[in-house]
């Protein structure tokens, strides 16, 4: 704890700490105008940010990844898994997952080299063998430990309104997914949040199981988002709800969805905000005002209606040369407090 104490006095940068500040938040009036203020409801819709937006800083500690929170400007957050359950004691994985995910990448588009298969190999079976190590683990964990991760995040100013761990997929244990939820609940989340995982059994299990918990459990989706996707999901179960991705669903080609937030409205719980262009134009993922995504209409149906489900920042294009994560989520940020304030 004492570590975790000094880590926040020097890296959540207190109105002293400006002067010592690294080089980019130099001549960065947006985030020094909003710096450490956490408001992020704007006329009352609630912008937050999934802690994913950060993955390419270096430190991906729970305290490092507040710091990023506090310099954006940003007042809530849906929290990815390893930096939670790793503050709580959850062993290292040993390697950088985005390596993983590249590879993995790669190996789709048939562009992997040789050694770069040796190299995925070797994750993977060193991903079989640290899952078995992780199950045990999570059905022994002490969930009140989330208790003080939630409190250190409240004392900054940051609400954690959903939890992402993985542990809700159909190859992890029954303790692992009520460990999950219970997690959730610790931290103060109304919901968890997972991909879809086109399974009617499971959905059906995750839900009972959140009804049993007391949380609810959003599914995610990609291209494969349409209208009806998550239909069956929330016919099974009260607790199951919709984590709506509003740029995967327009690169999808759909062109229903206001209609889709109108209808499901009651049953989404957070949203994914990207802009992406539709299958037209490319499909990219570009910054926020240059694709076919409506944000600033989606966010304007938000405050017209009253809707207390979260927009959450999800920064996916490729950062410009010269900026960081921290910037491009305040940029993120300003673009919808200019959506709101037109």
């Amino acid at each position: 704890m004492k570590k975790r104490r000094e880590f926040l006095k020097t890296s959540l940068l207190g109105a002293a700490g400006l002067a010592v500040a690294p080089a980019w938040l130099h001549g960065a009036p947006n985030i020094i105008k909003s710096y450490n203020q956490n408001g992020s409801i704007i006329n009352g819709v609630k912008i937050g940010c999934i802690t994913y937006s950060f993955r390419q800083m270096k430190d991906q500690s729970a305290e490092a990844i507040l710091g990023y929170i506090n310099q954006a400007g940003i007042s809530a957050v849906e929290l990815m898994g390893d930096p939670a359950e790793e503050f709580v004691g959850k062993i290292p994985i040993g390697f950088n997952r985005m390596d993983l995910f590249m590879l993995m990448g790669k190996e789709r588009n048939e562009t992997i080299t040789d050694d770069e298969k040796k190299d995925l190999e070797e994750m993977r079976a060193k991903i079989d063998s640290y899952n078995k190590e992780v199950a045990t683990w999570r059905e022994q964990a002490d969930i009140s430990k989330f208790e003080e991760l939630r409190k250190m995040y409240e004392a900054s100013g940051v609400e954690i309104y959903a939890f992402k761990p993985s542990t809700f997929g159909k190859l992890n244990t029954d303790g692992e997914i009520a460990y999950g939820m219970k997690a959730a609940k610790a931290l103060g989340a109304s919901h968890v949040t997972l991909e879809h995982p086109s399974d009617d059994q499971h959905t059906m299990k995750l839900g009972k199981m959140a009804e049993e918990i007391g949380i609810s459990v959003a599914y995610h989706g990609h291209e494969q988002e349409t209208f009806t996707f998550w239909d069956t999901a929330l016919e099974q179960s009260p607790a199951n709800a919709l984590n709506l991705d509003v740029g995967h669903y327009i690169a999808a080609g759909n062109t229903d969805l206001m209609p889709l937030i109108e209808k499901q409205h009651s049953r989404i719980k957070s949203i994914h905000v990207k802009d992406r262009k539709n299958p037209e134009n490319g499909k990219d993922n570009v910054i926020w005002g240059q694709g076919n995504t409506p944000i600033a209409e989606i966010l304007n149906t938000m405050k017209a209606n009253q809707y207390d489900f979260p927009a959450t920042i999800e920064l996916e294009y490729k950062i410009p040369s010269g900026s960081n994560p921290i910037l491009e989520v305040q940029k993120c940020l300003d673009f919808c407090a200019n959506a709101l304030n037109a």
